[in-house]
């Protein structure tokens, strides 16, 4: 049961594409100029026996989104500089606002890391396509209904 355990969350679209690596992955002491002695560790690793959370994942870079197949297939993460591999048990939500469908149609992210990640799909549509009665009203409008008539 993992409710119990880590939750860690990324905005796949606030990382720069040259930090991705290193805030997914981690690195080790001496993997580049500035590195933190002792290194760092990745998301994926703080995520061990928990969830990670990757939202707006259709915003990787396909490079990443090769190395990020890797991690799914094999549960290996390879830290920038580390030699060998580290394993991880993680359970993966991602999110999205983007067609994923579309994208891979136009080259634009991996067929096989979509189909990896559409095991469960929960599409929401955007409030603007949800019925007019919004489902919770002002305090101050209790017992009228969302247009001011009393319910």
């Amino acid at each position: 049961q993992r409710s119990d355990r880590p939750f860690v969350t990324v905005n796949c679209a606030a990382l720069p594409p040259e930090l991705m690596e290193s805030e997914l992955f981690g690195y080790e002491t001496g993997a580049f100029t500035g590195a933190k002695v002792g290194g760092v560790k990745g998301k994926f690793e703080m995520a061990d026996t928990g969830t990670i959370f990757l939202d707006e994942i259709g915003e990787l870079p396909l490079p990443m989104q090769a190395k990020l197949l890797r991690v799914l297939e094999t549960g290996e993460i390879q830290k920038i500089a580390h030699k060998g591999q580290l394993h991880s048990d993680f359970r993966l939500i991602g999110a999205t606002n983007r067609n994923l469908a579309e994208m891979v149609r136009q080259g634009q992210f991996r067929e096989d890391l979509y189909h990896r990640l559409s095991v469960f799909e929960l599409d929401i549509p955007p409030l603007r396509h949800t019925p007019s009665r919004p489902a919770f009203r002002h305090p101050e409008r209790r017992g009228q209904s969302p247009e001011g008539y009393p319910d």
